[in-house]
């Protein structure tokens, strides 16, 4: 991992030495009161920090609690089924995080007797932790000096070093992981690492960072430079590309069949009505009897479209166009889905599935249910 490969420090040691300091002594005063915050049970720390990773903590808050109670340790966790897992875990979205949480506590239990490592490298070993990860379990958990370096403490560092240079090289990165590493007070990791997430995620922001409230500001390179909201320096990004996405409705009259994604594929192990990518050459019509053929090994009719329903992601953004269809040939097979159903909208209801086939289910019921809309077919 970077943290663990050599780096220069960017700040001297009387700067990192003060900026520790007045770290520390602000996070008496002006952490925001969180559930896990202030929490030293290393599951608990573990499941919040896979859940802030890329989401608001707002969002977090409530997802939080409620997989708490729901999985309260390692060992329940390593039990539950992950369709259950992923359950609780829609809506929040990137589920692979859920899946790879999932994953690390099944191991946790076969190889640590249900109690998280309090070792860098068997943390590093688990499914869905890296440096970030292991370093917020061992110091706000266990008390060791490890320092962490996500997107809010990259931000906070290039502007109190003065970092021109695009933060992803990996030489830069290896830096301001040992300048992370050199902030902190002996035996006050955990504190100090927490002040530097809540300055990145509350103060020290990408635009109109409010830098008369930060408690660094005195050390700040970039902000006596005037340059606070040019760094950190990032390279243009790539316009999103768009894909256009057919997803069918196949009814019968009381039921509506659905399909469980492959466990590789993105939002893999949710279900979803079936469907795929156009190609260029295809209508969206011919695109879906080719994916339901594909997927499924059946022939369909396809109905009137019912819902166009945009949405973004990460690397790409979609818009899923989705359509009444009629089964007219052979009995479904999973060719290229993990499973399939025939179910109602209630046992729909039950399903973990990603926020856009989700949004389908409460349209079909708005329109009247499978009944009403197989007879539109």
């Amino acid at each position: 991992m970077d943290s663990l490969r050599p780096g220069q420090a960017l700040l001297s040691p009387a700067a990192s030495e003060e900026a520790g300091r007045l770290l520390r002594a602000w996070a008496e005063t002006a952490l925001e009161a969180l559930p896990w915050r202030g929490e030293r049970d290393p599951y608990r720390i573990w499941v919040s920090e896979v859940m802030l990773q890329q989401t608001r903590r707002e969002t977090v808050i409530p997802y939080y609690r409620r997989f708490l109670e729901r999985f309260p340790t390692v060992p329940a966790l390593a039990a539950a089924d992950l369709q259950e897992v992923l359950k609780a875990w829609e809506g929040l979205g990137y589920y692979a995080r859920a899946r790879s949480l999932h994953a690390a506590a099944r191991q946790v239990v076969a190889g640590h007797g249900g109690q998280l490592p309090a070792n860098r490298r068997q943390l590093l070993r688990l499914p869905g932790i890296g440096a970030y990860t292991a370093g917020a379990i061992l110091s706000l958990a266990f008390g060791q000096d490890e320092p962490v370096l996500d997107g809010n403490v990259e931000r906070v560092l290039c502007r109190l070093a003065l970092v021109s240079e695009e933060p992803r090289r990996p030489a830069v990165r290896r830096d301001l992981w040992a300048t992370a590493r050199a902030v902190l007070l002996p035996g006050q990791a955990g504190r100090v690492n927490e002040a530097l997430m809540e300055l990145g995620a509350t103060i020290c922001l990408p635009r109109r960072p409010r830098c008369v409230d930060c408690p660094v500001a005195g050390l700040c390179r970039a902000r006596a430079e005037g340059v606070v909201e040019a760094l950190p320096a990032r390279s243009p990004r790539a316009p999103l590309p768009h894909r256009q996405v057919a997803a069918a409705v196949i009814l019968r009259p009381d039921r509506v069949l659905v399909a469980q994604r492959q466990p590789d594929d993105l939002l893999g192990g949710m279900w979803e009505f079936p469907g795929g990518t156009r190609e260029a050459d295809e209508t969206l019509e011919d695109c879906l009897r080719r994916e339901i053929a594909e997927e499924l090994g059946v022939e369909i009719a396809v109905g009137p479209q019912i819902a166009a329903l945009p949405h973004a992601f990460t690397h790409f953004r979609l818009t899923l166009h989705v359509f009444l269809c009629r089964l007219t040939a052979g009995e479904p097979r999973p060719l290229q889905c993990a499973d399939w159903r025939w179910v109602t909208l209630a046992e729909a209801a039950g399903l973990p599935m990603a926020v856009l086939d989700r949004r389908v289910v409460g349209i079909l019921g708005h329109q009247g249910g499978t009944g009403e809309l197989f007879r539109r077919l």
